[in-house]
Order: C-alpha cells, then structure tokens, then sequence
C-alpha cells in the first residue's frame, strides 16, 4: 500500500529522482547528488513505496522510467523549482535583499548624510521595494506609532517610549535675515542679543515640537522670541524673509540648498546652534529591509 504522499517528511527523494530521470544512470545520478549509488538506490525504492507505483526499471546500459515515472519527474521538477524560487525569495528577505522598506523623510532634512544614507541603502539592497513619502516630524511618528511606516527621519527628541531613534547627522543653525537689513552687512557672526525682539518667523511648533523648542533655546537662550508670522515649511520661511520683515533661524544645509534671492545667511557666534536629525523605528519592528537599514548606521 502506498504511504501519504502528501506528508513526506522532505524533498530529498524527488530530488533524487529527478536526476536519476535526467541522467537515465544509476552512477552517474548518484555521482552528480554526491551519494552512493546504494544510497540511491533505497531513496528510489522508498519513493516508490511511498507512491505506491514502479518509477524505473534497470537496464543493461542503465535504467528506463515508466510511464508514471515520467510523468512524476516533470511534475517533480516543477514542483522542485518552485521551492527552489521561494526558499530562495525567503533568504532574500531575512538577508534584506527583499520586500518592503517605508521610509519618510522630513520635510526640513535632505541632502548630506540623510540621502547618502538612503542611497547606499539602495545600492546594497536593490531588491528592496523602497516606498517613500516625505512629511514634518510630528506625522512621520504619528505614522510609526500606527505602523504605517518602518522607518522616519525626525528632528529629535522624540519622547517615544515606543519608538528608537539613532542620530544620522547634525546641523547648525543659521539666522536668515533679508539682503537689506543691517545684519546682512558683512560677513560676522552675530550675537544671540543681536536677534532679541526681532520679528521672527517660524513654522508652527505642532510640526516638530521638539526641534521647534531646541531653536529657540539655542537662539534665544534668554528670551526676546517675537514671533510675528508662522509659515508651513523651510522654503516659505525663506521667502517670507525674502520680503524683508523677518527673520529666521533655519539649518544651515536646508537654507543653502534653496538659495532663495534676497535672503543672506549669517552664522552665530558660539555656541554654535545646532540641530539633529535622527532616523527613528519602533523598537518591535521586525521588517528584515528595516534591520538592513539600521546595520548601516554602525
């Protein structure tokens, strides 16, 4: 009586068979699976029996496969090639090599060690699925603490017992004030009591309250904020001091990259003010892609 043929216990008999079908020889089958052909031989015998039909009859010159037996062997080496295909796609993905990334960027962070970052990411993981969205701090952890993302660059702190986060770079803030203002003139640093009582702008601190309070603590250490005007983004910030009522602290790299006319940057004298930016995950995220991304911080 045949066994179960659906509770074999592993693929080493079909495997078996299926060379044996395409080499057609009892030694050179076993010489090709690195067996003894005595060793070959049972598995064959133990296929049967386990399907209950005769695969192959021995030859004078080798062997020959019955009509079962050749109709098992193409349906054998399929089978065997779709394992193959997903085991292999298994790897991939504990290794990394596969699946889904969810990243975000913050609007205020791009360019420097933050895309250098994604792009080796890439390089090193090209079978990675790479779905990226860009918002301000404050969504991107709303959208990790939701689970909709694996990872987010953020402007730290993040107060988020849920959450890890993992310096990427570190910037230095900059006053951007208009071309035909006096703080413009010459190329000096400027002194924190220089900013006190000057209309500022800023974008709203719900955005990223974290990087929000460090500014101003930086820039304003001992008061004098006079917020005057809030904006959506670094590129608003600008072109309203553009316009020459404001000024404004931003990051150094996200000012220069814009480089909106009318606008002149002036460095502080120290200490030198300076932001974060971090990539932060929750700390029960298994996502193999996430545990690549991370190997590349160290």
């Amino acid at each position: 009586m045949a066994e179960n043929p659906g509770a074999w216990s592993d693929l080493r008999r079909l495997r078996s068979f299926v060379v044996l079908a395409e080499e057609l020889h009892f030694t050179r089958a076993a010489a090709r699976l690195r067996i003894a052909q005595p060793a070959l031989s049972q598995q064959i015998r133990a296929l049967e029996r386990q399907l209950g039909v005769p695969l192959a009859h021995r030859t004078s010159r080798g062997c020959t496969l019955t009509e079962v037996g050749a109709r098992v062997a193409d349906e054998a080496a399929r089978m065997l090639a779709d394992v193959d295909a997903a085991t292999a796609r298994i790897q991939d993905l504990v290794r990394g090599r596969g699946g889904r990334l969810r990243l975000a960027y913050t609007r205020s962070a791009r360019g420097g060690r933050v895309d250098a970052l994604v792009a080796r990411f890439r390089a090193a993981h090209p079978d990675v699925e790479v779905v990226a969205e860009t918002a301000w701090t404050a969504p991107n952890v709303a959208g990790l603490l939701a689970g909709r993302l694996d990872a987010a660059f953020v402007r730290p702190p993040v107060d988020e017992p849920a959450l890890l986060c993992r310096t990427v770079d570190t910037e230095e803030l900059v006053l951007a004030v208009p071309a035909g203002h006096p703080l413009a003139a010459g190329r000096r640093r400027i002194g924190r009591p220089e900013v006190v009582a000057l209309p500022a702008v800023m974008w709203p601190r719900e955005n990223g309250p974290g990087m929000f309070d460090r500014t101003i603590a930086q820039v304003w250490p001992r008061g004098g904020f006079r917020l005057v005007r809030q904006e959506p983004d670094d590129e608003q910030l600008l072109r309203a001091v553009a316009q020459g009522d404001v000024v404004a602290a931003v990051p150094a790299g996200r000012a220069r990259a814009l480089r909106l006319p009318g606008v002149r940057l002036r460095r502080f004298t120290a200490p030198t003010p300076t932001v974060e930016v971090g990539l932060a995950w929750p700390a029960e995220n298994r996502n193999p892609a996430l545990h690549a991304l991370l190997a590349l911080l160290d």
